[in-house]
């Protein structure tokens, strides 16, 4: 997964409002009191909300199982200079050398862990390492969003660097919205292009179920928080937040 499309994740995810998720996600911990310390993001990809905690004072911590996504990562953290340690690891089988103070999953990749059993490893190494106090804050794409707005749709982009064939397939009895990306990508100094397929799965989590997976693991939920993370989900929401952290004894 993300062998080629790496190296044209950024381009094609560039009307994606990473700045008001920051700010978002970035005024819910600085309102509870964690404006430093370290702050473990899951599911990094090439670090481009990474660089934006760094930028704002906290020491990072980036885990992606795609050693081709955090190649890109550390090339913008050779160029910002940013303290960031990006690790090679999966979710489930998340290892840190201590605890943080937060951890953060943006841009559906929990919606990835397409298992119960999965969900619940991760659920279960995030409570090993969250300082208590802590919170664990992580978006999903809705079931609304792949059934509604996503589901059996196909978009199709171009330029002079990418272009790409985006199709969505949404299997409503297990859960599971497939993408298919077709994708040309221009070779440097060439007027040729590179073709390439990549699928990609992603599972839609009913909110009651994830609390049971969330308290199994030692987790409680907090809240479950729209997109905008200042208010309730509604039926059309098309991702949300939801905030976790260690239970109490």
């Amino acid at each position: 997964m993300y062998e080629n499309f790496s190296n044209v994740y950024d381009h094609v995810m560039d009307n994606v409002p990473y700045d008001e998720w920051f700010a978002a996600i970035h005024k819910y911990l600085t309102d509870r009191g964690i404006t430093g310390g370290t702050i473990c993001e899951l599911g990094c990809g090439t670090g481009i909300m990474t660089e934006r905690f760094a930028a704002a004072g906290y020491h990072m911590i980036g885990v992606d199982q795609s050693a081709d996504m955090l190649a890109l990562a550390a090339e913008k953290k050779e160029f910002s200079g940013a303290d960031i340690l990006y690790v090679q690891q999966s979710m489930q089988k998340l290892e840190l050398s201590g605890p943080v103070d937060a951890m953060v999953s943006v841009c559906d990749s929990m919606n990835y862990l397409l298992q119960d059993e999965d969900m619940t490893a991760t659920f279960t190494r995030v409570k090993k390492y969250l300082k208590p106090g802590g919170y664990f804050i992580f978006d999903l794409k809705t079931a609304y969003c792949y059934q509604s707005i996503m589901g059996n749709q196909t978009w199709v982009e171009q330029d002079d660097e990418v272009s790409y064939i985006w199709e969505n397939f949404y299997y409503e009895d297990q859960q599971i919205n497939e993408y298919l990306m077709t994708v040309f990508r221009r070779q440097e100094d060439s007027d040729l292009y590179e073709r390439f397929e990549e699928s990609h799965y992603q599972k839609a989590y009913d909110i009651e179920h994830l609390k049971k997976l969330l308290e199994k693991s030692g987790l409680e939920m907090v809240e479950c928080l729209d997109a905008s993370m200042d208010r309730e989900p509604a039926e059309d929401s098309e991702r949300v937040y939801v905030i976790a952290r260690v239970q109490e004894a």
